[in-house]
């Protein structure tokens, strides 16, 4: 259980990666009041958390009403997984959050930034979803899919803590740290995804 739990962390705060977010939803709510601020982190986490709550619970029905196995979904989201990756790896996925925020910021009527981009798709995107049902596809078990289910909980606690010390936790970390920390969890997340697949093709054809 132990090792099911630290799997899944490691997965979860990789892919979800609560320190990428602070700086983007920095940006986000610079001209934000701090109260406003506070209210749309508190409920992008809680938006984000019921749409993977839903998929890790009832993802796998919706597999197999869609006549999807779950190896190939193991291979699906093991190839996804390591496309982000590589975008950790290379910048890109840094440079296209960015992107999509300075958007945002660009269009003045948009001011509630908690649902879009915030909760879909940066924190609850395609490669958290697809881990958690990957995750708990591994899980068989009421005491198995808790744990999976809290290091999720622990990972979207720490999100919000990002969110909520956004504007703190850049000046402490800096643009080079981060960038270094994202590198490292990229390849991490790629090694993690290349197992993904393996388990997939030997699920396939044993």
């Amino acid at each position: 259980m132990i090792e099911l739990f630290v799997s899944a962390l490691v997965t979860f705060f990789v892919v979800i990666d609560p320190p990428g977010c602070a700086p983007i939803y920095a940006g986000l709510t610079a001209d934000a009041p701090r109260t406003h601020a506070r209210a749309m982190a508190i409920r992008a986490v809680a938006v984000a958390a019921a749409i993977l709550l839903v998929f890790a619970l009832f993802g796998q029905d919706i597999l197999r009403a869609l006549g999807i196995s779950l190896d190939s979904f193991r291979i699906a989201g093991g190839i996804m997984l390591f496309l982000i990756a590589l975008e950790m790896v290379f910048e890109k996925r840094t440079q296209r959050r960015e992107d999509r925020a300075q958007k945002i910021i660009d269009t003045p009527e948009v001011e509630d930034v908690s649902i879009f981009p915030m909760a879909m798709p940066m924190i609850a995107g395609p490669g958290s979803i697809a881990s958690v049902m990957l995750l708990m596809s591994k899980g068989h078990g009421i005491e198995r899919t808790l744990v999976i289910l809290a290091a999720l909980a622990v990972i979207l606690a720490l999100t919000l803590a990002a969110l909520l010390a956004a504007g703190p936790l850049m000046r402490l970390l800096g643009a080079r740290i981060e960038a270094v920390i994202t590198r490292l969890l990229g390849v991490l997340l790629a090694a993690l995804a290349a197992q993904f697949v393996i388990d997939g093709l030997t699920g396939s054809f044993a």
